[in-house]
């Protein structure tokens, strides 16, 4: 019989068929089964609640061991909308002192995804947070009366004191981009949101724990499930030893009080940084709990912008406080030497060009140029090398660029990397910059001559100022500055234990160091003599196009074994010896003495009760 090839390719053709059908019912189960864990989640939820154990904190103490910021437990309430059942809303809502209205706009809310991304009926969901200890106790007593309620312990910062809010930051809500980033957080967690809190988070946040609590046919708790043995316990988080002295912190912002600037006290021999004031600024405890998000925006809309860290973030003019980077510059290039003099005809004259300057005797040198503050003396130095070196730099745009790199070597024109978010870089110019404003080889020094003397395009933040103080007094090299001291159990960083060298020898600061002592012996700085103490100083008071001048001030002391740098720096106050030498001297005894010498008793009530921001214009508009 002849074989029908039709009916035999059939069969080959339907068993494909069925084959992949097969094969797609397989790719299928697997996915629902292994892949996919929804349905996992959806049925293990009928059996079981897994119920999130948060872990403390990490609290943050001060360099002597006095605690800043600790832990108290706070309770959100939480359901899981598919548990609850019918209940009395009027007992529930006059439990937790809030409206109908309140109750349904939270039900909305909850439920809306682009509130809440991580909405699911099937999992816990936050419905009330931080609740007061008496909505807890009340609560508690008649969570029975509420299915699928439970209450979810947690924690809220609390701080000892009103102080360092700048750089202790707080903690807020996560994002769904912060949950998106790292898959750590779920909705409603909190994480660190400015100052440490931010960028040691890792460190304070610990692990979270799981409890698995199991439930029967109507979704009633019965217990653990195996009594606990899959159960994990959250681990806290490292505790963090800040760099800063609290007390000399609490001391400079109240020194600073109406007042808009900064202060940055480092200890030269480690980098760390003693004291950090932006002013204006804020108590910390405006930031936690439910009254955070309304006490956010006020800040957000201060006209004097509190939130605004001007000790890192803020880029001013340095003025005078320049002068010793440029004296190190010109001694280290061959400029000049410790003999060479320049004219001071009450100022700098070049052609057509003036810089004023007040009066002193002339010429002068470099140790009394920084004693007196003489701007002709650094703008000379700085036209020696841009346009009396041609043969050893070939061209003014190649000397720009040394003189540049210095600068960078010593802390300025780039962040330093200090251990908290949002630094500035400040900015010092390359010769690119001015070849795209004059054109190439159009440019002199005469042209950018307020350079010389920390003006012009130059800025730095308080930061990058009191780091070259902190380099000055260590003669020659920093660690970059830093807020923590030490992590729990954790080495530090290298980057803050490793000395940095700038392109300036040793004997140079040297010499910058007896010129800084000079200024407070017989100079700008005779202000911040302080008894038994010998200290180094330099006056800034730099332009201020927007009104009147701005006050500043470096300085160290002792002179001979450095316990302490600082700058500060005083919007529209005036003379650098009006505000920056008071403050800054007032903050050196108090960190070296502990008090203020009777003698200067009344220097201290004058800076605590001046008030720069209305006597120099400054206000709401």
């Amino acid at each position: 019989m002849r074989k029908d090839y039709t009916l035999e390719k059939r069969k080959y053709i339907i068993g494909g068929f069925i084959v992949v059908i097969v094969i797609i019912f397989i790719i299928r189960l697997f996915s629902l089964q292994v892949m996919d864990s929804r349905y996992k989640e959806f049925a293990d939820s009928n059996a079981f609640m897994r119920k999130t154990l948060y872990p403390s904190r990490g609290m943050i103490r001060d360099r002597n061991g006095e605690l800043v910021v600790y832990n108290q437990p706070a309770y959100d309430v939480m359901m899981i909308p598919r548990n609850v059942q019918e209940f009395d809303t009027v007992d529930f809502c006059n439990t937790l002192n809030i409206t109908k209205e309140q109750f349904m706009k939270r039900l909305l809310d909850m439920k809306d995804r682009r509130l809440n991304p991580g909405y699911s009926a099937y999992t816990p969901q936050r419905f009330i947070t931080h609740i007061s200890a008496q909505d807890y106790g009340r609560l508690q007593e008649k969570l029975y009366r509420y299915p699928g309620f439970f209450i979810q312990q947690r924690i809220l910062r609390q701080y000892m004191y009103s102080a360092a809010a700048n750089v202790l930051g707080n903690i807020r809500e996560v994002s769904a981009r912060d949950i998106e980033r790292d898959n750590y957080y779920a909705s409603g967690d909190y994480c660190g949101d400015l100052g440490v809190e931010k960028s040691y988070e890792e460190y304070l946040r610990g692990t979270k724990g799981v409890e698995i609590l199991i439930r029967d046919a109507y979704g009633r708790i019965q217990g653990k499930f195996e009594d606990g043995a899959h159960d994990v316990a959250p681990v806290s988080g490292r505790d963090l030893t800040l760099s800063l002295d609290i007390k000399l912190q609490k001391y400079g912002e109240e020194l600073m009080a109406n007042k808009i600037g900064a202060i940055v006290a480092i200890e030269p021999s480690t980098g760390e940084i003693l004291a950090m004031v932006s002013s204006p600024t804020y108590d910390p405890k405006m930031l936690v709990g439910r009254e955070r998000g309304k006490n956010y925006s006020i800040l957000k809309d201060d006209f004097y912008k509190p939130l605004f860290d001007r000790a890192l973030m803020g880029a001013y003019p340095p003025g005078s406080t320049f002068k010793p980077s440029q004296g190190l510059i010109l001694r280290q290039e061959d400029i000049i030497t410790l003999s060479t003099t320049y004219p001071c005809y009450h100022g700098f004259i070049s052609g057509g060009l003036r810089v004023g300057c007040h009066g002193h005797y002339s010429p002068i040198a470099l140790k009394p140029a920084l004693q007196t503050s003489c701007n002709a003396f650094f703008c000379w130095g700085l036209k020696g090398m841009l346009d009396g070196k041609r043969a050893k730099y070939g061209s003014v745009a190649e000397a720009f660029e040394v003189w540049k790199k210095h600068l960078v070597s010593l802390g300025y024109g780039y962040k330093l990397g200090v251990d908290l978010p949002g630094e500035s870089r400040g900015f010092i110019p390359n010769a690119q910059f001015y070849n795209k404003i004059y054109g190439e080889g159009r440019w002199s020094a005469n042209t950018i001559i307020s350079i010389a003397i920390g003006q012009g395009e130059i800025l730095a933040t308080p930061l990058q100022i009191a780091n070259l103080c902190a380099t000055i007094a260590n003669r020659g090299w920093f660690i970059t500055p830093h807020v923590v001291k030490a992590i729990q159990d954790t080495i530090m960083p290298s980057q803050y234990l490793e000395k940095r060298i700038p392109t300036i020898d040793r004997q140079h600061f040297e010499d910058v160091a007896e010129g800084m002592r000079m200024a407070v012996t017989g100079g700008t700085c005779r202000l911040a003599n302080l008894p038994g103490i010998e200290v180094c100083g330099k006056t800034g008071t730099a332009q201020n196009p927007h009104g009147k001048d701005h006050s500043a001030f470096i300085g160290f002391a002792p002179y001979h074994d450095p316990k302490i740098a600082i700058c500060v720096y005083v919007e529209n106050a005036g003379f650098g010896a009006t505000y920056g030498v008071p403050i800054g001297s007032l903050m050196m005894e108090k960190y070296l003495n502990g008090e203020i010498s009777p003698e200067r008793k009344y220097l201290e009530e004058r800076m605590l009760q001046s008030n720069t921001i209305i006597s120099s214009g400054v206000k709401k508009h």
